[in-house]
């Protein structure tokens, strides 16, 4: 069966990032990430989790064990303003499971980005 259709929110994406999913072996995902995920991420609160909508715009997927740019939408931009900043780092989960690392690469919410 065919995943739903993905479905860009209505408003400009928050950030621009790169992701790196671990590998199957390395404890990673069994199957492809879509546009259109929405996993947990640590952006470095302590004890928080943050959730946000990921869209690989050069193919629409990413295997495990790859990496890809990413634009992500924030599921609570309001918890995160003045916090980002180019190079930040940040981990992909499922839960409590890490699946991937990633990185800002651009925060295009001026009101997220750390000088705001």
């Amino acid at each position: 069966m065919e995943p739903p259709p993905y479905r860009r929110p209505h408003r400009s994406a928050d950030l621009e990032v790169r992701v790196s999913y671990l590998s199957t072996d390395a404890g990673g995902r069994k199957t492809p990430v879509r546009s259109g995920f929405r996993p947990d991420h640590d952006f470095g609160l302590i004890g928080e989790l943050h959730g946000a909508q990921h869209e690989y715009p050069e193919q629409g997927w990413v295997a495990p064990g790859t990496s890809a740019t990413a634009f992500l939408w924030l599921i609570a931009p309001d918890l995160q303003k003045g916090r980002f900043y180019p190079g930040l780092k940040f981990t992909v989960q499922e839960g409590p499971r890490v699946v991937g690392n990633g990185e800002v690469v651009a925060v295009l919410n001026k009101e997220l980005a750390r000088d705001s």
